[in-house]
C-alpha cells in the first residue's frame, strides 16, 4: 500500500519541487487538491485526515492555521515554514544534528531554514566539542539565489535584470536567528548579514573566526578534523580537505541536495573562515523535507535526493 502524502501549498516554489521529487516514486500516493479545493478549509481538513504525512509549504501564519486545521488527525506533519522551528513539541528536521532516530520517530518535524542549515552544520559540532566558545558573538555572512524569496522576489529579479545584489535583514531581527542560536547552543544571537544575488538557486554561508581573540578556540586543522569526524559516513554532508582559491556560485547550478563544508585557515592559525555551500531549494528546503519524509516513513534516507 502506498504512503499517502498531502502537500499543503503545493503551488509554491518549495511545494512544486517536492511534488516533482515525490510524484515518480511508487512508495507515495500524492493527495492533490485542485485550485478550488485548495481554498476550502473542509477539503484541506479531509486531506489531513486521509493522509499519512502532510508537508506544509505555506507562509508562517498559514502554517500555524494548517496545524490547527489538522486538529486531532493522526497525520504526521513536516513544516517547511519557519513557524515552528523553535516551538515546543516539534523536532528540528536536521537529522545530522539532532539524530536520525529523533526525526524518524517524530510526529511533528520542522524543516530547518536554508541559511541556518549552513550555519548550524558548521558551528554546532564545534561548540559541542568545546573547540569554539558558546559565548562568542558570531557573525554570519551569506548570499542566496533569489528563489528562496518566493514568487514575489523571483518576479522582481526576473523583471529587473539590473539587480546584482540585495542586502536585507537590516533591522537585525531576521526570523532565522532564533534557530541559529538555539541549535548551535550559543549564548548570544549571531549577527546575521544575508543577501540575495542574481542567480536562481545556490547559497554560500560564511562564519569568519578571529581565532586568536577567541578564548579556547582550536586551530583551523582541529576544526576541520572535528567536522570530518562528526559527518563521517554522511551521504549528504561532505567536509573538504582541499583549499580552493575561490568558491563560486553559478547561475547554471543544477538542483542539489548536498551540503559542502570548508575550513580555511591563516598560516599562523590566528584566523579561520568556515564556509558552507548548498542549494537553498535542496538541502535548504525541498531536499531536506524529502530526507525527513524518508526517515519518518522508514525508507532509505537518500531516496529521491540529488547527490551527484
Amino acid at each position: 500500500m502506498s504512503i499517502k502524502v498531502f502537500i499543503d501549498g503545493a503551488a509554491g516554489t518549495t511545494g512544486l519541487e517536492i511534488v516533482e521529487r515525490l510524484a515518480p516514486r511508487s512508495e507515495f500516493a500524492l493527495l492533490v487538491l485542485d485550485d478550488e479545493q485548495r481554498k476550502s478549509a473542509d477539503a484541506r481538513r479531509d486531506a489531513y485526515h486521509a493522509a499519512d504525512f502532510a508537508i506544509l509549504c505555506l507562509p508562517d501564519e498559514a502554517a500555524k492555521e494548517a496545524v490547527a486545521l489538522a486538529g486531532d488527525a493522526r497525520v504526521r506533519i513536516i513544516d517547511a515554514s519557519s513557524a515552528h522551528r523553535v516551538a515546543k513539541g516539534w523536532t528540528y528536521g536536521f537529522p545530522e544534528i539532532v539524530g536520525r532516530e529523533a526525526v524518524a520517530a517524530a510526529a511533528r518535524v520542522t524543516n530547518p531554514g536554508c541559511y541556518p542549515s549552513g550555519f548550524i552544520a558548521l558551528i554546532a559540532p564545534l561548540v559541542r566539542a568545546g573547540l569554539l566558545p558558546a559565548d562568542w558573538p558570531y557573525t554570519v555572512n551569506a548570499v542566496s539565489g533569489y528563489s528562496g524569496g518566493g514568487k514575489a522576489l523571483i518576479a522582481r529579479f526576473d523583471d529587473d535584470t539590473d539587480i546584482a545584489f540585495r542586502a536585507y535583514g537590516l533591522a537585525m531581527s531576521h526570523k532565522h536567528v532564533p534557530e541559529m542560536q538555539k541549535l548551535a547552543g550559543l549564548a548570544y544571537e549571531p549577527l546575521f548579514a544575508p543577501a540575495v544575488i542574481a542567480a536562481h538557486r545556490g547559497m554560500v554561508v560564511e562564519v569568519p573566526l578571529p581565532l586568536a581573540a577567541m578564548p579556547g578556540a582550536a586551530t583551523p586543522q582541529a576544526l576541520r578534523d572535528c567536522l570530518k569526524a562528526f559527518y563521517a559516513g554522511s551521504p549528504i554532508v561532505a567536509v573538504h580537505d582541499e583549499v580552493p582559491d575561490e568558491i563560486l556560485l553559478r547561475r547554471s547550478m543544477a538542483p542539489s541536495d548536498r551540503l559542502d563544508l570548508h575550513v580555511f585557515g591563516a598560516k599562523d592559525g590566528s584566523q579561520a573562515r568556515l564556509i558552507a555551500v548548498l542549494d537553498n531549494l535542496g538541502k535548504g528546503a525541498s531536499g531536506a523535507a524529502v530526507q525527513n519524509l524518508n526517515l519518518m516513513a522508514g525508507l532509505p534516507e537518500t531516496a529521491g535526493l540529488n547527490l551527484g
